[in-house]
């Protein structure tokens, strides 16, 4: 009998432990299942706003460097070469002395003309037998020798470069004064310090050069050497055989590291649209039918179609399907899908800008 008691109590004191076992388990897994919600995080979302920019279309042509200003020096009198103090590749400046002529004859000429306006003033100041008139004759005759010996002293016309000598010591150079004369220059000295950059612009474009409008240029033979210049002038006349019109940039080049010669592409904005409505590139997806993906109020995507006008390195012209301030998103979309919620993230996606 007691043997029997004593398996029925342990019965008992089993379905008792299993009892509170079971409601402990519910109520551990009730107490865990917040917690478990809780890690399911709203994604985020790299978002750039729509706004108003000015855009233009970027095309690039290429250009050569050539010097600002460059002359070929001919003597204004005959005789032969006595000194060439410069030799192709020298520097000058202004007004230095790069050849000297000796034309002996002139030395005679001058004296001669000299002596004789002593004689006039002499005759006028002693007994007055030379009329004034007399005199100034002897001194126009004096000045015109004087100009004539200072031809024989060719100098350099401006800061510069000696490109070219075409004449050594003892050579006989002819006066080149004449249009029709064939007369050999003695050096032709370049302005190099101040270079000219020009590039044909199509006729297409040729309605959008304004002077001063900024031009970014790129010498790829010095290592892609970037810098911006401004348009200087340009033809105002379109060349019948090329359709394109000469369009000019002023460089400094002080070091004379650009030469005259070189070639560099300039890349020229044209068709601006001013505060027109954009987006980065990387938000558009699709060629035929493009679309974006808007994050709207809610903070749920929709993916909305869109008609694009201009297109630059960076931005799209919007000409419908977007507002102002309207949060699209940026890069991959293959991590979102419509009617997903998310969690934007303003990104600055800047605009690119040459240098």
């Amino acid at each position: 009998m007691k043997s029997r008691f004593g398996n029925y109590l342990q019965i008992l004191v089993v379905v008792i432990v299993l009892g509170l076992g079971g409601r402990w388990l519910t109520h551990h897994a009730r107490a865990q299942a917040p917690a478990q919600a809780d890690l399911t995080v709203t994604p985020t979302a790299g978002v750039a706003a729509v706004t108003r920019e000015d855009l233009a279309k970027e095309v690039t042509m290429a250009a050569e460097f050539r010097p600002y200003a460059e002359v070929s020096l001919h003597a204004k009198v005959s005789g032969y070469v006595s000194k060439m103090n410069v030799d192709f590749g020298d520097k000058v400046k202004a007004g230095q002395l790069m050849a000297t002529i000796e034309v002996p004859e002139l030395s005679d000429q001058l004296n001669s003309a000299q002596a004789a306006q002593q004689k006039a003033e002499a005759d006028y100041a002693n007994a007055h037998l030379a009329t004034a008139a007399a005199i100034a004759a002897a001194k126009a005759e004096v000045e015109k020798y004087k100009t004539m010996v200072s031809y024989t002293q060719i100098t350099a016309p401006f800061d510069g470069v000696v490109t070219h000598r075409y004449a050594d010591p003892g050579t006989l150079i002819q006066a080149g004064t004449a249009s029709d004369t064939q007369a050999l220059p003695l050096v032709r000295v370049s302005d190099n310090y101040h270079l000219r950059l020009d590039f044909p612009v199509t006729v297409d474009y040729v309605k959008d050069i304004q002077l001063g409008d900024p031009v970014a240029v790129r010498v790829d033979s010095l290592n892609g050497k970037t810098f911006t210049g401004k348009i200087s002038r340009f033809t105002r006349q379109v060349d019948d055989n090329t359709r394109t019109m000469i369009t000019e940039i002023e460089v400094p080049n002080p070091t004379l590291e650009l030469m005259p010669g070189m070639y560099a592409n300039v890349v020229l904005k044209v068709e601006k649209h001013l505060q027109a409505l954009a987006v980065p590139t990387e938000t558009v997806s699709g060629e035929k039918t493009p679309t974006v993906y808007v994050v709207n109020p809610d903070h749920q995507i929709e993916e909305r179609a869109v008609k694009l006008g201009l297109e630059t390195p960076d931005r799209f012209e919007v000409l419908a399907g977007l507002h102002e301030g309207d949060l699209v998103v940026v890069g991959n979309r293959a991590g979102f899908q419509a009617g997903e919620k998310v969690e934007p993230k303003l990104l600055a996606v800047a605009l690119r800008h040459e240098n």
